[in-house]
């Protein structure tokens, strides 16, 4: 089955689901990866909390446009798209939900597919994280990377459809 999807992937500054600090965006053609996009988004304070994790800090981001500007300049990649996926699409999903609130933006209507569901669902792997699905699948990861995570996302749906999953 081909499909034509966008794979995403946000990394948030703190826990509030509206701290978007960089967007990883691949948009999936008939199962072949046709653009990416990674973007660092200036969330709406300063307070970083998940430095440790992602790597990014206020001073890296304190410059750069908000998510509102990224998604303008970011949302056509979703023209086509049958889909979004990400992997743990909940978390995904809730932050540009929260993101498109905050700025008063309307959500795409797409709707979203989970990886990792997908993953516990016909894989079997004790665990369904990014990493050790990649690590099935023999994908290159640079896990918290936005466009890394995102790719890696878009890949892992890719060999799943050639086992014959069905989105």
């Amino acid at each position: 089955m081909m499909y034509n999807f966008v794979a995403i992937d946000f990394e948030t500054a703190n826990y509030y689901r509206n701290s978007a600090c960089s967007v990883g965006i691949v948009k999936v053609a008939n199962n072949h990866i046709v653009k990416e996009e990674c973007r660092l988004i200036k969330p709406p304070n300063s307070w970083f909390m998940f430095t440790d994790v992602h790597g990014l800090s206020w001073g890296d981001v304190e410059n750069e446009p908000d998510f509102k500007e990224v998604w303008l300049g970011i949302s056509h990649l979703l023209e086509g798209a049958d889909f979004i996926a990400a992997h743990n699409a909940p978390f995904d999903k809730s932050v540009l939900n929260k993101c498109c609130e905050y700025y008063d933006i309307k959500p795409p209507p797409n709707r979203f597919t989970c990886t990792m569901k997908l993953a516990r669902e016909h894989l079997s792997l004790c665990s369904t994280t990014l990493a050790d699905v990649c690590d099935y699948f023999n994908i290159e990861l640079d896990h918290h990377e936005a466009l890394s995570d995102a790719r890696a996302c878009a890949k892992v749906l890719i060999e799943m459809t050639k086992l014959g999953v069905r989105i």
